[in-house]
């Protein structure tokens, strides 16, 4: 639920307020007296929605229900953001032709459902010796890669690992 505090009914502190029904429709620029008066005749409360305006907004609806549309937007808004995962694909510095294509095909997949990718060029004993030839299987992932992703991150050492970043491109699916 928000947290951001509402003023009602008596906490309201302006002289005038520009008045809404529980419908949304305006009435105006009214004293506030007048405009607590009508809470009280039509039974709900007045609820400062907008208190930085000038005069400050004031909306007649039940506050119980003024708090659960917020919640309900809230939700709406929670429910169609997107969680990006950060996808990783571990290639080594002279891994066969086949292993190569299986693991970049399967990163494809992963930018392509709208995953950032971490491409991870492992080191092992005298691997170390020859780090040319990680930057040259990188730059072979990128070529394949190029037409659905950008490089976030450029390749960087990381202990006996080269790692870069990738992430998709809004028309990667239109593409595929």
């Amino acid at each position: 639920m928000s947290t951001t505090h509402y003023r009602i009914n008596a906490q309201i502190q302006a002289k005038e307020v520009r008045l809404l029904r529980e419908d949304g429709t305006q009435v105006g620029v009214v004293p506030l007296a007048e405009a607590l008066s009508q809470s009280q005749a039509t039974g709900v409360d007045a609820v400062e929605i907008a208190p930085l305006a000038v005069p400050p907004v004031v909306k007649l609806i039940d506050y119980k229900k003024f708090q659960y549309q917020l919640s309900k937007k809230e939700r709406a808004a929670k429910s169609t953001q997107k969680k990006v995962d950060l996808k990783e694909i571990r290639l080594t510095p002279f891994m066969a032709e086949n292993d190569f294509s299986v693991k970049v095909s399967r990163g494809k997949k992963f930018l392509i459902d709208g995953h950032k990718l971490r491409i991870a060029v492992k080191f092992v004993g005298r691997q170390l010796g020859h780090r040319e030839f990680g930057d040259k299987i990188m730059q072979r992932a990128f070529a394949l890669l190029s037409d659905i992703s950008a490089v976030d991150q450029q390749p960087k050492w990381f202990g006996r690992q080269y790692i870069a970043t990738l992430s998709p491109v809004k028309n990667a699916k239109a593409k595929n």
